[in-house]
């Protein structure tokens, strides 16, 4: 279970050069500033955690319990908020601003959002199937082909991987290496690609484990 996390918004991607000359392609997140709304206590709750709010908004954009919310926890209204299970030792105090500087260059961390999403697609680039033959007067190039038997179990099974909605699903990147913190703009870079598009929002945290092979 991860020991601090915070919401960000993806910016984009780009490339940085390292101390030795090696270019790496890096995505942008603005990391913050999350504030701590509420706090879960697991003798309370039955589980720990932590509730945090990122992007402000005007109160009169909010329904009336979500301002209400807000207002009994003394801090301003947000757009977006979230809950991220931490460890029972994980200290926070309601009101707390957490931003970029919650990690550090060389930290691995997962970060999770919701992937973009294309619509209707075929079983070819949903699933990448292969194609069917072209000759000798066969039709059967873009079909599924046999999706089950006859007589046993006289069913389609479920979970049969078929033409549907691609993407728009909640998605986790893991092991993702910080290569630089930007606290003057509150910037994260990390290395490699992460879900969802541009200006959307994503969850960092901490990795739970070293990645094997990577240093």
């Amino acid at each position: 279970m991860a020991t601090k996390g915070l919401l960000a918004k993806k910016i984009g991607m780009t490339q940085v050069f390292t101390e030795k000359g090696e270019l790496l392609p890096v995505t942008v997140l603005e990391a913050g500033p999350c504030v701590v709304i509420a706090l879960r206590a697991v003798q309370k709750d039955g589980y720990g955690a932590v509730q945090l709010g990122f992007g402000e908004v005007k109160e009169k954009q909010l329904t009336k319990p979500a301002a209400g919310h807000f207002k009994k926890a003394g801090v301003a209204a947000h757009r977006h908020v979230r809950e991220i299970r931490l460890k029972a030792d994980a200290a926070y105090e309601i009101g707390q601003a957490l931003k970029a500087d919650l990690f550090s260059a060389g930290e691995w961390v997962d970060v999770t959002g919701t992937s973009k999403g294309k619509g209707f697609s075929g079983q070819h680039k949903r699933h990448h199937f292969g194609r069917g033959p072209v000759t000798h007067g066969s039709h059967n190039i873009k079909q599924p082909g046999s999706i089950g038997s006859s007589s046993t179990p006289s069913r389609v099974y479920k979970g049969m991987r078929m033409a549907g909605q691609l993407g728009n699903a909640q998605r986790t990147t893991k092991h993702l290496k910080v290569v630089r913190v930007d606290l003057d703009r509150n910037l994260l870079l990390l290395n490699g690609d992460v879900p969802g598009h541009k200006n959307s929002l994503v969850l960092v945290r901490d990795s739970t484990r070293q990645p094997k092979g990577k240093k």
